[in-house]
Parts: C-alpha cells; structure tokens; sequence
C-alpha cells in the first residue's frame, strides 16, 4: 500500500482508446493506486469506474505544451471537475517561464488554483523541466507555487522531447537533480510528484526514501508486480 499509493496510473497517450482508458482504470482499482490520470474528455467515465474505491479521478490541463489561455485552461479545470475529477495537473505556460514572465506565471497558478479549491479538487503543476535549461526557472516555479499554495509540484508530462545534436528526440523525464532541487525549495506544505521514465520498483523506492510522495507511471502493473 505504501507504494501502490503512491501512483498515479496515467492513462494519456494519445492512442489510448476508450476500451484501453476503461482496462487501465480497472487495473488502477485492481493494484488500488492513488489515482487514474485520465484524458481529459474522459473524465465522466472514469469517475463512474471508479465509483465506490479510493482510487481517485485527476485529469491533466492545458496538456502537453501549457500553451492554452489562463481563462480556457480555468475552463477546462472547472468541466473537469463538474466531471468528477478531484486532482488536477496542470502544465504550466513554458514560453512564459522561459520569459520570465512571472506575473503571468503567477496569475495563471492562481486562477487555476482558485477553481480547484472552489471545486474541492487539488492541484498539480507541472513544470516540464526537459524544457527549462536552468535550475533558476525550476526554484522560481517551486517559490511562487509555495507562495500560492498548490499541492504538488510536478516535475514532467512525459511527453517533453527534445531534439538532441542528432536530430533525435528524447525525455529526461523526472531526474534525481531536479526531484532533489524541487524537494529543498517548496514549502512544508507542498509535495513533489515525479513523473516521466519511471519503469521500476527500485526507482520508486528510491524516490519514496528521498521523499517525493507521489509517481506518475504507466508502468503500475509491472513495478507492482515486481
């Protein structure tokens, strides 16, 4: 449990069809998870699988790129949650973190943040570090999400590819680097979910003892199994 509690089963790729969203969230009830971390427009289903177990509903915001408008991504925060969902990832708009636009920043987290607490769900913010080539841009998010209040800080969607010299594109996902740097700059009061490459019982327990307190994965069946 003390693992198994830990994860969030993302059910996000793309090509996941409804009959693959519906065996992941009865996987997720199986291995009883956190949470499913489901498509959005598939968030009313998910909550009717789901209904009766502590295996809870989140969905993701302004997935993958954060681009979205802070007004259509308060929108698609308040469906979601109308729809049953309790958690909410949200990704953050890296042009502007990359700006370093932080009133932008700012104002964005917190109108999603308002939505959520006025919708009893919890938020998320994922700051996609594949693209945020310094660590000053990662503890500048960890401070205003302190400030702010959120619940997690996120380190990737899993779906943050990078072109490298040649010409290809990989995901660093979550790094030790970055989950310790997360981890020494927030408040007492928010948590660091890790998510990206995470394949692995022995890379859970490893983020479990350094204290990140949640995983997104969709490899639950076989780190649980291991």
């Amino acid at each position: 449990m003390s693992v198994s509690k830990m994860i969030d089963h993302a059910l996000l790729h793309p090509t996941l069809t409804d009959a693959d969203l519906e065996a992941g969230c009865r996987l997720a009830i199986r291995y009883d998870v956190a949470s499913v971390c489901i498509k959005p427009y598939a968030v009313k289903k998910a909550a009717e699988w789901l209904a009766g177990t502590s295996v809870l509903v989140c969905t993701v915001i302004g997935f993958p790129h954060g681009s979205n408008t802070i007004p259509v991504k308060v929108a698609e925060t308040i469906q979601a949650c109308k729809e049953g969902a309790t958690e909410i990832d949200m990704v953050v708009n890296v042009g502007k973190v990359l700006s370093e636009d932080w009133a932008y920043i700012q104002a964005e987290i917190q109108a999603i943040q308002e939505a959520c607490l006025s919708h009893g769900a919890l938020l998320k913010v994922i700051f996609e570090n594949d693209f945020l080539p310094q660590d000053s841009y990662k503890i500048k998010l960890c401070e205003i999400c302190t400030e702010i209040g959120v619940a997690f800080v996120k380190t990737s969607t899993g779906f943050g590819y990078v072109k490298n010299a040649a010409g290809t594109f990989e995901s660093q996902g979550a790094t030790e680097h970055d989950l310790r740097l997360m981890l020494a700059h927030i408040g007492p009061n928010v948590a660091v979910k890790a998510s990206g490459g995470i394949k692995t019982l022995a890379q859970v327990l490893t983020l479990k003892e350094m204290g990140v307190q949640r995983i997104g994965t969709s490899s639950t069946e076989s780190i649980l199994n291991e």
